[in-house]
């Protein structure tokens, strides 16, 4: 087969695929060179979900009249002089391929003016066409527009989604660039009705609440920013407000918009144990970070890019998140127990621990608990415990008041009394959450609690199951873990976890590697935690004692996240004493 130069329009036509994929490729490209070009006002009109026509106008500087049919010649740029420029890109745009794969695949006709000049050019361009030059009267900036896409490629246009479909592709595109750069005023019209319009007031807040709602934005949580190699800032939402997918988490890397699902990950991963399981957080983030250590010539349409150290960026974003999450919202009052004396001589938490509300979060909740169940005559040796750090951090919003256990529902609910009602606590989902925890604090201070085996047990396990421990070994190892291949297939056990001690271990063993199957995607050392505490928790079912009740919501109380077990569920209903005087007909 002889080999052969392609023709020029065909080589374009391949080379705009890379680039333009669909309308909304096409509306982040030419969003990306209005934002290059200093615009503080974008207005992207798209018609039929921009299959039939887009239109993006901006007041940018402009483009100098003999320049114009130059911006549509493949590599022309004005962001790049030499290859030495690649290791510090500052602009969105750079490779000088979007105008050129656009007007390779649809009717573009394009009018500029800079703001020194008095008419502006127009260039009118057609796939197989001689341009077109006009001059007309315009404002200052650039409009371009774009119709027929892929009328000539019926092959790739038959492809396309319903209009609907590339409309909800297009409005994501400008509602991420309206959030990357809340300086900018940013408008879009969908078949001639304006669905966004956002302020430009330069607050991330008010762009937010264009892109979301009001109620939404007022409800998200600032984040950082942090100080470091690697700044992150903006905003997330709180574990109350969720959604289904992951499109509602935005990542900018100094200001561009990325896709990157480890990133993603990283603000999930904050969330674990806050969200239901199915649902994912809202937030926007954006990450600074030094040029050098970023490399976005990697990809055609510079939607990911890639790190010098991203396990580091990864432990950076996490971080953030969880931070802000963990300090939103502190307590604001100590709590008094309910028919309690008077403050003038009862015994209230404040009266018993003077100082703690100045100390960490947890170290605060285990005086409070330890305040509740000490005589008065204590708190003079408690005091020294918890002295007063300057800069510690508020109690979080999810910290428990202090509970009264009153006995068991149906082998499976705890009841207690709090100071502000009653609840109804979930033994198992409440124990799961105790046991992560504490095997999550484990494996952070690298000091699991395991148990050696006296005689290595031999394993012959299913491929499934094989393939999972040698897939998460170095997951399962940091957890107590000591497993070896053994001759043809088969596996030796030399220590395990100490939640998985006692009993018949094999079987024990098919249990847990069959619940870490059912965790499903996610970061490997926190399946294998989750997986340990869900074996390891009380059941339904189960009776407890009392002195088990109480120990068991002691050490809920002093839970990082108490309300929700490692999955997401709920470990409690709470019922406060309004709503059952309601009930009661008492109010």
């Amino acid at each position: 087969m002889a080999i052969r130069v392609l023709p020029p329009d065909v080589a374009a036509r391949i080379a705009a695929g890379e680039v333009v994929e669909r309308p909304a490729s096409i509306i982040k490209e030419l969003v990306e060179n209005a934002l290059d070009a200093g615009a503080t006002r974008i207005s992207v009109e798209a018609v039929s979900g921009g299959i039939e026509s887009i239109r993006v106008t901006d007041d940018g500087c402009g483009i100098e009249p003999d320049e114009l049919e130059t911006a549509f010649q493949r590599h022309a740029t004005s962001k790049l002089e030499d290859g030495e420029d690649l290791s510090h890109i500052l602009t969105l745009g750079f490779r000088g391929e979007a105008l050129p794969s656009i007007a390779a695949v649809a009717n573009v006709e394009i009018v500029s003016r800079p703001h020194d000049r008095e008419a502006a050019a127009c260039l009118r361009l057609a796939p197989g066409e001689p341009a077109e030059r006009a001059t007309r009267g315009a404002p200052a900036g650039t409009s371009v527009a774009v119709r027929n896409l892929f009328a000539r490629q019926p092959a790739r246009r038959k492809f396309l989604r319903s209009p609907a479909a590339e409309a909800g592709a297009a409005a994501a595109v400008v509602s991420h660039y309206a959030l990357a750069r809340s300086e900018v005023r940013f408008e879009l019209s969908l078949d001639g009705r304006r669905t966004l319009a956002t302020p430009g007031s330069g607050y991330l807040r008010d762009a937010l609440g264009a892109v979301y709602g009001a109620e939404t934005a007022a409800a998200m949580i600032e984040v950082g920013p942090d100080q470091g190699f690697v700044r992150v800032e903006g905003l997330a939402g709180p574990p109350q407000i969720s959604r289904a997918g992951r499109g509602y988490i935005s990542l900018f890397v100094n200001g561009r918009w990325i896709q990157n699902r480890r990133l993603a990950f990283a603000v999930e991963d904050a969330y674990a144990g806050m969200l239901m399981t199915g649902r994912r957080p809202l937030a926007v983030l954006n990450l600074r970070v030094p040029h050098d250590e970023v490399d976005v010539n990697v990809h055609p349409t510079k939607a990911e890019v890639r790190f010098q150290d991203e396990s580091a960026v990864f432990g950076a974003v996490q971080k953030a998140v969880r931070r802000a999450l963990l300090e939103s919202a502190p307590v604001a009052q100590p709590l008094a127990w309910p028919g309690s004396p008077s403050a003038s001589g009862g015994r209230t938490v404040d009266a018993l621990v003077p100082t703690a509300q100045a100390t960490t979060p947890l170290l605060w909740q285990h005086a409070v608990n330890l305040a509740a169940r000490t005589p008065a005559s204590v708190p003079t040796a408690l005091a020294p415990a918890v002295a007063p750090a300057a800069d510690s951090a508020a109690t979080p919003a999810q910290a428990l008041p202090v509970l009264r256990v009153i006995g068991q529902y149906g082998a499976s609910y705890i009841i207690a009394e709090g100071p502000d009602g009653m609840y109804l606590i979930d033994q198992h989902a409440a124990h799961e959450r105790v046991l992560y925890e504490r095997v999550h604090g484990e494996r952070s201070a690298g000091a699991p609690a395991v148990q050696a085996l006296l005689e290595p047990l031999s394993l012959d396990v299913s491929p499934r199951h094989r393939l999972l421990l040698e897939s998460e070994e170095e997951a399962l190892h940091g957890h107590g873990f000591e497993i070896e291949s053994f001759g043809s297939g088969a596996l030796l056990l030399r220590a395990v976890p100490l939640a998985l001690a006692g009993g018949e271990l094999r079987d024990t063993l098919v249990r847990f590697l069959d619940l870490m199957s059912e965790e499903g995607e996610g970061d490997r050392r926190d399946r294998v935690a989750m997986s340990l505490a869900c074996h390891g928790s009380v059941r339904a079912g189960q009776t407890l004692s009392f002195e088990e009740m109480r120990d068991l919501v002691r050490q809920l109380e002093e839970s990082e996240a108490p309300h929700t077990c490692p999955h997401g569920r709920p470990t409690m209903i709470h019922m406060s004493a309004e709503l059952l005087a309601r009930e009661f007909g008492r109010r």
